[in-house]
């Protein structure tokens, strides 16, 4: 789309609206376009909007899997951790699996799911959007091709792999 033509569509009718305006207004409507208890944000929010919630799939997306761990790293109450590990396991974002050290009780440790793994993107661009518009430190974590070596940065993208501009992507409702 060109200059502050934004193209919404109503997939039923199958239709494609031109509309005048800036994606900055069309932002500020005065409804969403889907209901709150419709809304995959929300139900997501509902799930991953807790601080502990987030550290504990940060610990599991750099491999730590273990509770006495990831209680040491992110400063959890055990009752906390406990008790988003039984959510996050109950969500199917990770699994429990148990081990045994050499002359230890057997203990969990806490492993994530295909569902769990698929929030990848999401935790890399909070990651990339804390890291620059929080973090004053130099150091970072940078994400590279494994094969190259080559930065790797989050994009929008259609289904055939074009990289598409945040100004260039508008909602559409889907039924």
């Amino acid at each position: 789309m060109a200059g502050s033509d934004l193209q919404t569509q109503n997939s039923a009718g199958g239709r494609s609206v031109s509309k005048q305006s800036s994606l900055q207004s069309e932002r500020h409507r005065n409804r969403p376009l889907v209901a709150i208890d419709e809304c995959g944000l929300a139900h997501a929010a509902d799930l991953l909007g807790d601080r502990w919630v987030l550290l504990i799939l940060r610990e599991a997306f750099y491999g730590v899997t273990r509770f006495d761990a990831m209680r040491e790293d992110i400063g959890a109450s055990k009752h906390a951790l406990s008790s988003r590990l039984e959510q996050l396991t109950n969500a199917g974002i990770l699994i429990s699996r148990p081990y045994r050290e050499p002359g230890e009780r057997e203990r969990n440790e806490y492993v994530l799911t295909e569902r769990g793994e698929s929030l990848g993107p999401v935790l890399l661009a909070l990651l990339d959007w804390g890291q620059t518009y929080l973090r004053s430190s130099s150091r970072r974590v940078s994400l590279i091709d494994r094969s190259t070596g080559h930065k790797v940065k989050n994009a929008f993208a259609t289904e055939d792999g074009r990289i598409v501009a945040g100004v260039d992507i508008a909602l559409q409702v889907c039924s």
